[in-house]
Order: C-alpha cells, then sequence, then structure tokens
C-alpha cells in the first residue's frame, strides 16, 4: 500500500502517475487527434508527427534538471533531454496509434500511466536486486540467475507484445480504420 500512500504525500509522484497522463491524453490525444482526421490528415502523419509535439512538451525536463543538478555538466542534461523527448515522442506514436484503434481515451491513460509508472527497461549490463547489498550478490555469483531471464523476458515480451498489437486493440470504436 506504499504506493497508494506516496500519491497522497508525493506531489512529483501525484502528477507522474494521475495528473500527468490525465491532462496529456486529453490535450495530446482527445483533443488534436479527432481535429486532424476531421483536417484529413493521413494516419500516417497522425501517429508520426503529431507525437512531436508531445515529445517538445517534455523539453521543459533540461530546465528543472539543470536547476536540481548545477553541477552536472551541460551535455549531459542535453542528452538526457534528447532521450527523454526521444522515448516521449515514440511513446506519443504508440499512445496515438491506440487511440485511433480503440477510441478509447481510457485505455491511452492507462498505458501512459502504466508507462510512467515502470520507466523505461533497463537495456544494458547486469542486474541485481535491490535489497542485496553490492559485493554480497557478485560474491554468490547469482547474477546470471537474475540477467539472463530478465533480458529473454524483455525480449520475449517484446516479441509478444508486437504480435498481439493489433488484434488486442481491435475495437468497434475505432476512430480510424487501418484496413487489418
Amino acid at each position: 500500500m506504499e504506493p497508494l500512500r506516496l500519491l497522497r504525500t508525493d506531489w512529483a509522484m501525484w502528477r507522474n502517475m494521475v495528473a500527468g497522463p490525465i491532462t496529456e491524453e486529453c490535450l495530446f490525444r482527445s483533443s488534436a487527434v479527432p481535429l486532424l482526421l476531421t483536417a484529413g490528415c493521413s494516419l500516417k502523419s497522425i501517429i508520426l508527427l503529431s507525437p512531436l509535439v508531445f515529445g517538445l512538451a517534455h523539453v521543459h525536463h533540461f530546465c528543472e534538471f539543470r536547476i536540481t543538478h548545477p553541477q552536472a555538466p551541460l551535455w549531459a542534461a542535453i542528452a538526457r533531454s534528447v532521450l527523454q523527448f526521444s522515448y516521449t515522442t515514440i511513446f506519443g506514436a504508440y499512445a496515438t496509434f491506440l487511440f485511433l484503434r480503440t477510441g478509447s481515451l481510457i485505455a491511452v491513460i492507462a498505458v501512459h500511466t502504466l508507462c510512467n509508472s515502470m520507466g523505461l527497461p533497463r537495456v544494458h549490463g547486469v542486474l541485481e536486486p535491490y535489497w542485496v547489498p553490492d559485493g554480497e550478490f557478485r560474491q554468490n555469483k547469482n547474477i546470471i540467475r537474475w540477467t539472463v531471464p530478465y533480458y529473454l523476458l524483455l525480449v520475449g515480451g517484446s516479441v509478444l507484445w508486437w504480435k498481439s498489437l493489433l488484434p488486442w486493440t481491435k475495437s468497434s470504436m475505432a476512430l480510424a480504420s487501418f484496413g487489418t
């Protein structure tokens, strides 16, 4: 129940898990996508170009990072912002696709909240459980027991997600037909 308590006491957590997903999806998906559809934009341009605005809306984190980490070099803040712009734009394309396929704002808000809570997956290095002291874990040679299954699950989950994307997002409430 600790995470639920944090929603009541930690404003950053509230912003990231509740307010952010609701307001961003209302603004960037439920307001912009129908306008672009009405304007006659192609599905490809709606899915690939409209999320650029969503990505740009997260560039303000550059200033936030510079204020909270004044000792960090400028290149680190720029690299962090470029990475964040990239993954928020990619997520925006996915969320736009999902909204077009399902017609459900609730589904898109739920996916946004899930992504914010999970963060980016670790895609490099070895895994160690957070509850075991650093040196102790390496001495027990348990690294492989955590790392190999993690990466297998990451790849397997990605493949299953990709194969299930179209069937699981098919809806009679779709805003557009994808010809599938």
